[in-house]
């Protein structure tokens, strides 16, 4: 099946990254039909009727979340783009940035004009060196032909954008982490309510987008809400950016409608397993989403039909495993990535996360005991639902997942005092 590319659309193009290529295809009209053919209360309308989600692993209704920013234009009010790209499995943000920024910064100024921002902000996981360096490059060059700055297009709406790097904690993913980080703080979440279209950044009413969202709304200004939401499903509108990482012949990053069958994306789009082995386990949406096996490759991957068999979209990072992968050790290295990102801020986090490395290490190691399994179970339980954020529910996942659909690798590990995968 072919897709017309929306949002990948000039990644391979030339010199994709610069403006001028931006705008000979069509760059920035969206901003100039928003500035000047719409109110912010019809952009709002406009993205709402478009069903666009949130592209960072939440899902959550974009337009909205423009609707929660207070209306009063003698409030100051921030936009956030969030660039902290921290999900094992994900590297989507991070092409769109290094290839197409102008798209992300001409969704911010729309996004900003919609909801009253005159400032806005851009925080990058600070190990994505090239992408800094596209993120100034292209906010200098917008505001040199006027797309930033004052009194854009002749509109009379100004606004100022920055580049803030993080320091690569995984944490600052989390929308109010990164708002701490922002404000030179730990980054460690904040107590939600208040949410951050409340209070925000430096305490005032702050709209938080993940890039892909950003760069899916010049094209719903463009072509209307409805061609929007003619793609994909009912509840999951729109294209979607799937990174697909692992055991497959053509890893990379696939744009195709949200509801694309996982089958088709793994053996149409990314060519299958390797040398033409099984798939054994697959994560559908980042490392913090639960692992499904062959039996659901069919799932349409949506908001809501991956849901409905106990697991996420997250943020489309597809990462496949075959039939020689030991799913012990998976979920060993999954955990022991949570345990080293956790914040500290809370207990069962800090120390429960550390607990299940030491217990999926014991069972790899071949030192499993009887009841290890019950064990791992009661640990998940004392954590997911225990914790100031959702990281604690992300984290035992891998752990949860891989005993209901492998339990008996367990069994075997334990029972033979060995991985069943080795020679």
């Amino acid at each position: 099946m072919t897709f017309e590319k929306i949002l990948l659309r000039n990644v391979e193009i030339p010199n994709s990254e610069k403006i001028d290529v931006y705008l000979k295809r069509g760059g920035y009209q969206a901003l100039r039909k928003a500035l000047h053919e719409h109110t912010p209360d019809e952009l709002v309308e406009m993205v709402k009727a478009s069903g666009l989600r949130g592209r960072g692993g939440a899902g959550f209704p974009a337009g909205l979340k423009w609707s929660f920013m207070p209306k009063a234009a003698d409030v100051t009010k921030y936009v956030c783009v969030n660039t902290d790209e921290g999900e094992p499995g994900t590297f989507k943000d991070r092409l769109l940035v290094e290839r197409d920024p102008h798209s992300i910064i001409e969704g911010v100024a729309i996004a900003a004009y919609a909801v009253g921002a005159h400032r806005a902000f851009v925080y990058i996981r600070g190990e994505f060196f090239t992408g800094v360096k596209r993120w100034m490059k292209a906010i200098d060059d917008a505001y040199a032909r006027g797309f930033l700055g004052a009194n854009i297009l002749g509109s009379g709406f100004d606004l100022d954008l920055s580049v803030h790097r993080g320091a690569g904690a995984y944490i600052c993913g989390e929308e109010t982490a990164m708002l701490e980080s922002l404000e030179g703080k730990r980054g460690e979440p904040r107590l939600k309510p208040p949410y951050p279209a409340q209070v925000g950044l430096y305490a005032r009413p702050t709209l938080v987008h993940n890039v892909e969202t950003l760069a899916c709304v010049p094209h719903i200004v463009l072509r209307g809400p409805e061609w929007f939401a003619s793609i994909g499903t009912e509840d999951s509108t729109g294209p979607k950016i799937f990174c697909v990482s692992g055991d497959v012949n053509r890893p990379g990053n696939y744009e195709l409608p949200l509801g694309t069958p996982l089958r088709e994306i793994i053996y149409e789009h990314a060519g299958g397993i390797k040398e033409g082995r099984q798939l054994k386990a697959v994560i559908p949406g980042g490392a913090s989403t639960p692992m499904l096996t062959a039996e659901h490759l069919d799932v349409p991957m949506a908001f809501e039909t991956l849901h409905a068999i106990g697991t996420m979209l997250g943020t489309g990072g597809i990462t496949v495993m075959d039939e020689r992968v030991c799913i012990v050790s998976a979920a060993l290295r999954l955990t022991r990535f949570f345990a080293h990102e956790s914040c500290g801020k809370c207990t069962p986090c800090r120390v429960g996360t550390q607990r299940l490395v030491d217990t999926l290490q014991r069972i790899e190691d071949g030192r499993g005991q009887q009841g290890d399994i019950e064990r791992l179970l009661s640990l998940c339980d004392g954590i997911a639902g225990h914790t100031f954020c959702p990281m604690g529910d992300a984290a035992v996942n891998p752990t949860l997942s891989s005993i209901k659909h492998f339990r008996h690798e367990y069994e075997v590990h334990i029972e033979r005092h060995r991985c069943p995968m080795s020679s």
